[in-house]
This record gives C-alpha cells, sequence and structure tokens, in this order.
C-alpha cells in the first residue's frame, strides 16, 4: 500500500463511518478495487485490521466535536452531573450487547461476511429499511416524512432504551449494514428523536469503534504493521479525522431540515452500482 491509497482509504473511512452507509462495507469494496489484502491470506488479515484501526482518525473527530458531553460524563463518573451519569449508564448499557456477542462471533463474520455480495445486500436491505422506517412513522404521525420533530430529547432517554439500542447494533456486525443506521433508527424506535438518536449512535461509537479498534490492533497489529508500515497507518489515520469531521459537520446540519432518505436512495443506488461492477470485474469469484 503507498501513501496516496493509505489517503483514499482514510478518507473514505472519515467519510462514511458516522454516516448511515457502512465505512466497512465501502472500505472492503474499495480496498478490492485497489487490489488490496487480494494477495494471500496474511495480506487480507492487514487489509481487514487496517480498515478497522484508521477508525481511531474518525474516533477522535467525535470525541472533539462532543467535546462537551463527554466533559459531563466524565464529571458525571466522578459524581458531579447526575445527567453525565446517566449518560455512562445509557452507554454502557448500548454497548454491553456488542461486547458479548461481538466477541463470540467475530472470527465467524470475518470468514463468511467480509465478501462483495453480503455488503451490496445489506446494502439494498439497510437502504430499503431506512425508506420504510421513514414512511411508517410519516403516517403513523402524519408529519410527511419529517422525522426531527418526533420523539423525546437525549436526557429522556432510559438504560434499557439504551439496551434495546445496543442489541441493534449487533447487526451492524454484519459489514454493509452500518452501526451508525441501525442505531439511529434503533434510537427512533425506542422514541428519540432524530437528533437525539443522531448523537447518542455517534457517542455509543466512540465506545463501541475504540473497543474494536483496540481488539483488533492486539490481535492484527503486528502483521498490520509489518504490510503496510506506521507511516502509512498516520497517513489513514489523519485523513479519517478530517474527513469524519467534515461528514459529522454536514450530517448535522443536514437532517435540522431533511429526513434520512437520502441516505436510503444512496445505499439502494449504491447496491445497483456495485453489483454490476462486481459482476464484470469477477470480483465476487
Amino acid at each position: 500500500m503507498n501513501w496516496w491509497q493509505a489517503m483514499i482509504l482514510g478518507i473514505v473511512e472519515g467519510l462514511t463511518e458516522y454516516l448511515p452507509v457502512s465505512s466497512t462495507g465501502h472500505l472492503v469494496v474499495v480496498q478490492q478495487l485497489l487490489g488490496i489484502g487480494t494477495a494471500s491470506a496474511e495480506a487480507k488479515r492487514a487489509a481487514d485490521a487496517y480498515a478497522i484501526c484508521i477508525q481511531g482518525g474518525a474516533i477522535l473527530a467525535v470525541a472533539g466535536l462532543y467535546y462537551q458531553r463527554l466533559r459531563q460524563m466524565a464529571a458525571g463518573v466522578l459524581g458531579k452531573s447526575p445527567a453525565g451519569l446517566r449518560m455512562v449508564i445509557n452507554l454502557a448499557a448500548g454497548f454491553f450487547p456488542a461486547a458479548v456477542i461481538g466477541l463470540a462471533i467475530k472470527d465467524l463474520v470475518k470468514a463468511h461476511l467480509f465478501g462483495p455480495w453480503p455488503i451490496i445486500a445489506a446494502w439494498f436491505v439497510g437502504g430499503v429499511a431506512i425508506l420504510v422506517v421513514i414512511r411508517m412513522r410519516a403516517q403513523a404521525h402524519e408529519v410527511g416524512g419529517n422525522l426531527r420533530k418526533e420523539g423525546v430529547d437525549l436526557e429522556a432517554l432510559t438504560w434499557r432504551m439504551g439496551l434495546v439500542i445496543g442489541f441493534a447494533q449487533c447487526l451492524a456486525m454484519w459489514p454493509g449494514v452500518s452501526r451508525s443506521l441501525i442505531t439511529i433508527v434503533g434510537g427512533l424506535l425506542v422514541g428519540l428523536n432524530l437528533a437525539a438518536a443522531v448523537e447518542f449512535s455517534f457517542l455509543l461509537g466512540v465506545i463501541t469503534l475504540t473497543a474494536a479498534t483496540l481488539l483488533d490492533a492486539k490481535e492484527d497489529g503486528a502483521v498490520m504493521v509489518q504490510q503496510y508500515g506506521v507511516q502509512t497507518m498516520l497517513i489513514g489515520a489523519v485523513a479519517a479525522l478530517v474527513s469524519a469531521v467534515l461528514a459529522v459537520r454536514w450530517m448535522v446540519t443536514y437532517l435540522r431540515q431533511h429526513s434520512l432518505a437520502i441516505f436510503g436512495w444512496y445505499r439502494i443506488a449504491l447496491a445497483v452500482v456495485v453489483a454490476v461492477v462486481v459482476v464484470k470485474m469477477g470480483m465476487g469469484k
């Protein structure tokens, strides 16, 4: 992997990590198109670990953008903010299912679902799911599909609601589903408004992605550094950080006036386009 390939992967990671479009799905397909991780089983291990570890840049982006909320949570742990402590408990409840189930099926997922066709299927189904959820809520509340005024604020979230979102997050272990998508939809279904669901998704992502990054770095960090070097890792992480800041700021601003529908249509269109490319290039063989 050279520097420009590392930069491309970092930009793709940052732009897609917190949007409901699946960063893992995008990275796997882009890696295939660039011919990264296809030479051997060891090369694939290194490529998979790289795709996960450059999440570190995206994690730092959200940690910076939500610094005040994280500071409130730290104060809560120290007994100085009841609201901050409630958020810590809610996030712990949201993280727990992924921690248990993720460790149990991690190797199974990598062995069978890190390929073009499972990702294409998840993109398409996820896109349809977004549109269906918007349609159902529009019919129920008669607001023309605009979700931003529906539901309660983040301060009303309970640990039970967080736990439900956490179990939903487990579906995102299938590459292409999108952790962001499934946690935002989970938040909407338990009664949060769109802004609250998005913020909880981002905060839960900081915990979940950090755990996944540290786990992969521990297991495959040595082979990853041996294959690509430290400089390539830094380039990818920095590119992910910058692009994630831009993506998160755009998404938060966009969703103040619009629904999630654009992401549903994007996923469906992407699934069709990538399916055609896969067939023509024989990538799915």
